[in-house]
C-alpha cells in the first residue's frame, strides 16, 4: 500500500472536484494525499480540508511553499503533476532528478502542446532545455487521449510508462438533463471554449458567415482566457452575425454549464490542439453534434471509440445528428467516460 501521495498543482476548475472525488472514492487513504496548491480561477470553491496546502500570497509565503515542494517530493513514495505549466516546478525535479522516477504527469493540453505552438524564441529555447531533460525521465504519463503519448514519445523521446486516464470529473459522462426554452426551428452552434485565441474564433465566425443558414444563433464561451482576445472576438462576432451572435462572458459554475450545453445543437471546436475534453466529452454525452480539426488527436480517439464526430470539410456538418446516431453516441459515451472507470484509472495510478 502506498504510504504518501504528493498532488501539485494550480487551482484551475478542475482541481477543487477531483479533490472531492478523491475523498469520497478513496476515503480510508484520503489523509495519505498531500495536495499543494498554488492560486488559479478555482480558488473559492477549494474544499477546507487539513492536507489541503494553498500558497500564500506573500513573497515569504511563496519561497517557504516551493521549500515545501522540495520536502514532500522527497519524501512521498508518489508525485502527481497536474498539468506542467509552472516552470518553477519544472526546475525542481531538473535539480532532483532522483524523483522523477515515481513522478506522474497528468497532462492537461497547452502543457504538452507548447513543443510546437510556442514562440521559439530565447525564452521558449532555456525553458525547454529544462523541460526536455524533465519530460524524458518522468516515470509515467497519464491522459485520457493516447495520441497525446505517442507525441511526447516523438517530441521528448520519452521513457515513461503511459496510464490511460479520465483524469477528472469533468471528462464523465452526463445524464440528459432538460433543454433550455428555446424556439424548436432554431439552431444554436457553439463556437469553442474560451477567450483563448487557440480557439481560432474568427475562422468559425468567418465560415459561418458564409453559409446560407435560416434560423440560428451562435454562442461563444468567453468567460476566461485572454481579455483582448475576448473584445477582438465579440467585436468581430456583432460585425458579421449581428444579433445571432452571442457571447457568453460570465462564468458559470458546472451544474450551469451543464443546463446551459443541453441547449447546444453543434459544437465547433477549431483548435490545432487537444484542448478542451470536459466541453467535447459533455456535449457528446447529451447527444450533441461536435465538429473537430481532423489532425488532432481528439478526432483521432473519438473515431477510434466509435462515436460519429466531424470536421469542417465534410458536407453534412450543419446538419443536425440523426437519432441514430445521437443514440449510438450516447451509448458510447455512457460506457466508456464512466465513475467506474475513473475510480480505476486512479487506482491504477495510486496502487499500480
Amino acid at each position: 500500500m502506498v504510504r504518501r501521495i504528493l498532488h501539485i498543482s494550480d487551482c484551475d476548475k478542475f482541481i477543487p472536484p477531483y479533490i472531492k472525488f478523491i475523498k469520497e472514492n478513496f476515503e480510508s487513504d484520503f489523509e495519505n494525499h498531500n495536495f499543494l496548491v498554488t492560486s488559479g480561477m478555482a480558488v473559492n470553491t477549494l474544499p477546507n480540508y487539513s492536507n489541503i496546502y494553498l500558497i500564500p500570497k506573500s513573497k515569504v509565503g511563496k519561497i517557504k511553499h516551493y521549500f515545501h515542494i522540495v520536502y514532500e517530493m522527497n519524501r512521498s513514495d508518489k508525485i502527481i503533476i497536474h498539468n506542467l505549466f509552472n516552470f518553477k516546478n519544472v526546475v525542481l525535479l531538473f535539480f532532483m532528478p532522483w524523483t522523477l522516477k515515481k513522478a506522474y504527469w497528468i497532462m492537461w493540453g497547452a502543457d504538452l502542446y507548447t513543443y510546437k505552438l510556442g514562440t521559439h524564441d530565447f525564452k521558449w529555447r532555456f525553458r525547454e532545455f529544462f523541460r526536455k531533460r524533465v519530460i524524458k525521465n518522468f516515470g509515467y504519463f497519464s491522459t485520457t487521449v493516447p495520441g497525446d503519448f505517442e507525441l511526447v514519445k516523438d517530441w521528448y523521446k520519452s521513457k515513461s510508462v503511459f496510464i490511460q486516464n479520465l483524469m477528472y470529473p469533468s471528462h464523465l459522462y452526463r445524464d440528459l438533463i432538460p433543454t433550455q426554452s428555446k424556439d424548436k426551428s432554431e439552431v444554436y452552434i457553439q463556437v469553442g471554449n474560451s477567450a483563448d485565441p487557440t480557439n481560432n474564433h474568427h475562422e468559425v465566425l468567418t465560415y459561418i458567415s458564409g453559409l446560407e443558414l435560416d434560423d440560428y444563433k451562435v454562442f461563444c464561451p468567453l468567460s476566461y482566457g485572454s481579455p483582448s482576445h475576448r473584445e477582438s472576438v465579440i467585436q468581430y462576432g456583432k460585425d458579421l452575425l449581428g444579433d445571432k451572435f452571442i457571447p457568453i462572458t460570465n462564468y458559470m459554475d458546472f451544474s450551469e454549464y451543464n443546463k446551459y450545453m443541453s441547449s447546444i445543437d453543434i459544437a465547433i471546436f477549431n483548435h490545432d490542439r487537444q484542448q478542451a475534453m470536459g466541453n467535447m466529452i459533455g456535449l457528446l454525452s447529451l447527444g450533441k453534434k461536435v465538429v473537430l480539426k481532423r489532425t488532432t488527436t481528439p478526432y483521432n480517439f473519438f473515431k477510434s471509440l466509435g462515436l460519429k464526430v466531424y470536421s469542417l470539410d465534410d458536407k453534412d456538418v450543419m446538419a443536425l445528428l440523426t437519432k441514430d446516431d445521437k443514440v449510438r453516441n450516447i451509448g458510447i459515451m455512457r460506457h466508456h467516460f464512466s465513475p467506474e472507470r475513473l475510480k480505476s484509472d486512479w487506482e491504477k495510478v495510486f496502487y499500480g
